[in-house]
């Protein structure tokens, strides 16, 4: 089954307005009816939580409704129409994508992918005895750059029930899982593209079932760096971050949300293949990153800004 990724997720929730400002204050683009958009088209939906045209909620304070996955082409949609159907109702929609509820109850659709192409550079960097990644007078940084997000990368659900939410997602949809955090759950990434993971899930008690968080890929770290500092100076509070993790090496910056979920930046994450071995460790702070920076305000070498943490120290 070509299943490609996320292409959309649909929220029902309190304060339309303020996640609205929140989606686009974080990079994405308002295109109308509750849409917002990455630059190639991925995507989440708002509507207030009360809108009769939403999916049914998952009986717990998570906000989310819907996960819409892309597929690569009319085949495979049609594929996973019959193997789901063969247990549960599948629904044909009025846009011609199909929907059906999971293992767990979360609602899923499928849908021929609309993402647009892209043709953008990679973030360049230079190193010794390396060639060069940008050439001489081409300048690493500039404040001004734009910082904005390119794809859905990946969403991660708490789950009453890991075992069984891996099996459906593995057995039914052809998910891989690519590591496993022991205690916490599997890295799982469909057939449709290499990256490390599209979902991720972990064993949680059932009032807690929901999303836990989302994020798109950027193109680069320091446009984690650079759209993260941003957020923060909007008035957005920074949750887990900056850093990298370790399982799929994506550099990372959470955020708090309106939305009932964290709120992610990533950037550079593993790609994999048939031939790469899951890893499985401890779930712990040591497995999850490798390391963890955290936002302050600007200092030159003489000092940190008068009345910020450590004034009184030099650097």
């Amino acid at each position: 089954m070509n299943i490609i990724g996320p292409d959309a997720l649909v929220f029902g929730v309190d304060d339309v307005a303020a996640c609205a400002q929140y989606l686009t204050d974080y990079g994405l683009t308002p295109v109308g009816n509750g849409r917002f958009e990455a630059l190639d088209g991925t995507a989440i939906v708002l509507a207030h939580k009360d809108d009769p045209a939403l999916p049914a909620s998952l009986g717990t304070a998570s906000m989310l409704r819907k996960t819409i996955y892309g597929v690569a082409d009319q085949q495979a949609l049609g594929a996973i129409e019959e193997e789901l159907g063969r247990d549960r109702e599948v629904r044909t929609l009025a846009d011609g994508s199909i929907e059906a509820v999971d293992d767990m109850g979360f609602v899923l659709g499928f849908q021929v992918t609309p993402r647009r192409p892209l043709d953008l550079p990679a973030e360049a960097v230079n190193a010794p005895y390396a060639p060069a990644g940008r050439p001489a007078n081409v300048i690493g940084v500039d404040e001004n750059a734009p910082a904005l997000p390119r794809t859905l990368s990946h969403v991660v659900y708490f789950v009453p029930d890991a075992v069984k939410a891996e099996a459906f997602y593995v057995e039914r949809l052809g998910f891989r899982c690519t590591d496993r955090l022991l205690g916490a759950g599997p890295f799982l990434k469909p057939a449709g593209t290499s990256d490390h993971h599209t979902l991720f899930l972990i064993q949680t008690p059932p009032f807690m079932k929901g999303c836990e968080h989302f994020t798109f890929h950027m193109g680069g770290p320091t446009e984690v760096m650079q759209a993260g500092t941003r957020f923060v100076n909007k008035g957005y509070q920074s949750f887990w971050g900056p850093g990298r993790h370790k399982m799929g090496s994506n550099w990372f910056w959470y955020f708090n949300s309106p939305l009932g979920c964290h709120v992610e930046y990533d950037a550079d994450m593993d790609l994999h293949d048939e031939m790469w071995t899951a890893r499985a460790v401890p779930m712990s702070a040591d497995a999850s990153q490798l390391f963890l920076f955290q936002q302050r305000d600007k200092w030159a070498p003489g000092g940190p800004p008068p009345g910020a943490a450590g004034a009184g120290e030099r650097h």
